[in-house]
């Protein structure tokens, strides 16, 4: 076991020191070459370490470079070194962290995290959440806490009695909303479709001024955080208004919660605050591995009344907190290892730079995007630039050159109907080098694939 493990320490610890030299995206030939591990079960065992060796040398090369400096493609960034160290350990520890009486270390590390996480995004005191894969299941848990809350108001227990006969819930969305905000609603029963949109403004903020009056059981989703744009709705507007009819207003914030942490960026989330649930990601800009999602909740009562679980042969409650209780598993690894990992390694300080720091290099991007001649389509008020490279086709060829260059890799989207390159700075690994390299290769690029700028 000794030998097997010092082995893959050897081999991740390689492939994370050989990540700024390599082409972000794998070549064709190590792409070509994974085809070897698709075969048939073999009948006799297989030697571990040899299992490891085919793993490594088939499967590191033909890997996407997200863990290294320059991947821009989506809102997730590369591992700090000390949660990858933390998650090697949690691994070997092998944790069911369901309850506090069983592993009690876990139990400890997640509730301690929680504080933290409470304190450093500026939520309200006395909070709970629940440690999830990611950002769709912690909308998702975050959302059935708001079900339980306006549904308990009308006098209907959801959990025992279903939504069958319940009073219909109106979900109110702005028009900007995440695609996994719409997946909770569906897996929730409340419809993917069966939703009230709002008008979003040029940035996809909804638009606090177009509401439409409330009544009855009514949810209102938000967004900190466009994926596109990185603009937040009027959270604090749209809660004083929802919350005097009554309504449940819930932030689908994956990674723009985050701005709250950096004192430069915390106005952009000011209000906030003031919702009643809020979903988010560490895997985005916290900066740990997969999959480490969080829903919070305002009200503990709520969450754990739409999240809890029973049954005869589990451990007896007790007063401790039990992680199982808000979640929607039961069994699952302790992803409150890595979390207390980098809220203890980083501290206040250090969340704030991390925060502050990709969003410059954003700024740089798009600074330098312009310059050159290039139209960016967005406000770049965190870590999102969108760019035109002239027309669609020469859009398209330009994104597909980049990602084929290697240098770095970017993402296409479509910005109110406009094709775009999208470049996500979320990793504490990107440097101003990096961005220089890659603006570079960008602007190389781009000229020589049709789109020359106005400085040609």
């Amino acid at each position: 076991m000794r030998r097997l493990l010092e082995d893959a320490a050897r081999r991740s610890i390689a492939y994370l020191e050989g990540l700024a030299s390599r082409g972000v995206a794998p070549s064709a030939e190590a792409l070509a070459a994974i085809s070897v591990l698709d075969g048939p079960l073999s009948e006799a065992p297989t030697d571990p370490e040899s299992v490891l060796k085919l793993l490594d040398e088939t499967c590191s090369p033909a890997s996407m470079a997200m863990a290294g400096p320059r991947f821009f493609g989506f809102v997730i960034g590369g591992s700090l070194p000390v949660t990858v160290a933390a998650n090697w350990l949690a691994a070997a520890w092998d944790q069911n962290a369901a309850f506090h009486s069983v592993t009690p270390a876990a139990a400890l590390l997640e509730r301690v995290a929680l504080r933290w996480l409470i304190d450093i995004l500026g939520l309200p005191p006395g909070s709970e959440a629940g440690f999830v894969t990611g950002a769709t299941l912690a909308n998702f848990a975050a959302l059935a806490a708001a079900r339980h809350a306006v549904l308990t108001r009308a006098g209907w227990n959801v959990e025992a009695d279903g939504l069958f006969g319940a009073p219909p819930i109106t979900v109110i969305v702005g028009e900007e909303a995440h695609s996994s905000l719409f997946k909770a609603l569906g897996l929730l029963g409340l419809g993917r479709k069966r939703v009230v949109r709002v008008p979003a403004d040029g940035q996809g903020r909804m638009r606090a001024d177009a509401l439409p009056p409330v009544s009855g059981p009514t949810i209102v989703c938000t967004q900190a955080g466009n994926v596109n744009t990185g603009a937040i709705d009027p959270v604090g507007e749209i809660s004083r208004s929802a919350h005097a009819s009554g309504a449940w207003v819930h932030v689908d914030g994956a990674f723009g919660l985050w701005a709250a942490a950096a004192p430069g960026r915390a106005h952009l989330a000011r209000g906030v605050s003031e919702a009643d649930s809020w979903a988010t990601d560490a895997h985005k800009w916290l900066n740990v591995p997969y999959d480490s999602g969080l829903a919070f909740a305002r009200d503990p009562d709520a969450l754990r009344a739409a999240m809890a679980i029973t049954a005869d042969y589990l451990p007896a409650p007790d007063a401790a907190r039990n992680p199982s209780d808000y979640t929607p598993e039961l069994s699952r690894r302790a992803r409150g290892v890595e979390v207390w990992a980098a809220l203890k390694a980083l501290g206040r300080t250090g969340v704030a730079d991390l925060v502050e720091n990709t969003c410059r290099h954003a700024t740089r991007f798009a600074e330098g995007l312009r310059a050159a001649g290039y139209r960016v389509l967005n406000d770049v008020v965190l870590n999102q630039v969108l760019v035109s490279f002239g027309e669609p086709q020469a859009t398209a060829r330009v994104i597909s050159a980049i990602q084929s260059d290697g240098t770095c890799w970017c993402g296409s989207t479509v910005w109110h109907g406009t094709p775009a390159m999208r470049i996500s700075v979320s990793s504490w690994a990107t440097t101003a080098s990096d961005v220089d390299a890659s603006l570079a290769a960008m602007i190389r690029t781009a000229r020589a694939h049709g789109a020359p700028g106005r400085s040609a």
